[in-house]
């Protein structure tokens, strides 16, 4: 018994990551690729994955990028009105994180370290850093 309440919270935490990034799927316009390669899965793999009856398992890198994106989504939100905070991700930018790239292909290029990296400046931009 004690380790079934154990493994729940992974399971628990691991749909309501993929539904949340789902959504922020949706709301930025990703591709089926961008948000496939921004989650580090093959693209049949984020198909299965965005379905409630997903059965898979999430690496912890996997895991980790979905949490860095929510935390660009809730920043962005935050610092600017829709719908930039909606498009900011696909305007090329001349900030020093992406050297005229659009955000979301530096983030995919980048991995997690750059995802994170991005997590920290629109934190910073809203005086969160």
């Amino acid at each position: 018994m004690v380790h079934a309440i154990q493994e729940r919270p992974a399971v628990d935490a691991q749909a309501v990551g993929l539904k949340a990034f789902g959504r922020i799927a949706d709301i930025w316009a990703l591709s089926g690729r961008e948000a496939a390669d921004l989650a580090d899965m093959s693209e049949s793999t984020w198909k299965r994955a965005k379905k409630p009856t997903f059965a898979g398992e999430l690496t912890r890198d996997q895991l980790l990028r979905l949490s860095a994106i929510v935390g660009v989504y809730k920043s962005l939100e935050l610092y600017f009105d829709a719908p930039l905070s909606h498009t900011w991700v696909k305007h090329a930018n001349r900030g020093p994180l992406f050297d005229g790239e659009r955000p979301i292909d530096a983030m995919i290029a980048g991995g997690l370290p750059k995802i994170l990296r991005v997590r920290t400046y629109v934190d910073a931009l809203r005086g969160g850093a």
